[in-house]
C-alpha cells in the first residue's frame, strides 16, 4: 500500500525530514507533501507574484490565498494528514489544516506536547491519533501501510 501523506504545521523545526528520513530508513512508500516551508516566500508570495500592496492586510491577504492553493490541493490528494503544534509560536494555520482535513474525512495525526492539550482539545478530538514525538507518527504509518510495529 503506497499512501500519500501531508505535513503541515510549525516550520520551525526538522521535523518533516525526522518522520521522512525514518519512513525511507523502514522502506514504507509514502509520498509526502507539504506546505511551503520557507518563512519568506510564503509570507511574500502574494506580492511577488501580484504586485505590492500598501497595507499589510492585503499583503498577508494575497499570500494566505496563495498559499491556500497549495494546501487544499495537498490535503485533498493526501490519504493522512499530519499536523504538527510547535512549541514557540502560534500555528493558526496547522489548526485551519487540521480542520479542513476532518471536513474532507481525511485520517489525521495531531503532534504536540503535553502542554498544548488544553488548548488544542477540540483540534485533538477530531484526530484519529493524537502523539507527542516523531517516533509514534513513524510507528502510526508503519503499522497503517505493513500492519507492524
Amino acid at each position: 500500500m503506497k499512501l500519500k501523506v501531508y505535513l503541515s504545521g510549525e516550520i520551525h523545526t526538522n521535523w518533516r525530514d525526522e518522520i521522512i528520513n525514518k519512513c525511507i530508513s523502514k522502506n514504507l512508500e509514502i509520498e509526502f507533501l507539504s506546505p511551503t516551508t520557507n518563512h519568506e516566500l510564503s509570507d511574500d508570495v502574494g506580492i511577488k507574484i501580484l504586485g505590492d500592496e500598501e497595507k499589510k492586510f492585503w499583503h498577508d491577504n494575497k499570500s494566505a490565498k496563495i498559499n491556500a492553493i497549495r494546501t487544499r490541493n495537498a490535503i485533498e490528494k493526501a490519504d493522512i494528514v499530519v499536523v504538527r503544534f510547535g512549541e514557540k509560536y502560534k500555528q493558526w494555520n496547522a489548526a485551519f489544516d487540521a480542520g479542513y482535513a476532518s471536513a474532507l474525512n481525511k485520517s489525521l495525526i495531531i503532534m504536540h506536547n503535553d502542554e498544548h492539550q488544553h488548548a488544542l482539545k477540540e483540534v485533538d478530538a477530531a484526530a484519529l491519533a493524537v502523539t507527542k514525538n516523531v517516533e509514534e507518527v513513524v510507528s502510526i504509518l508503519n503499522y497503517t501501510i505493513n500492519s507492524k510495529l
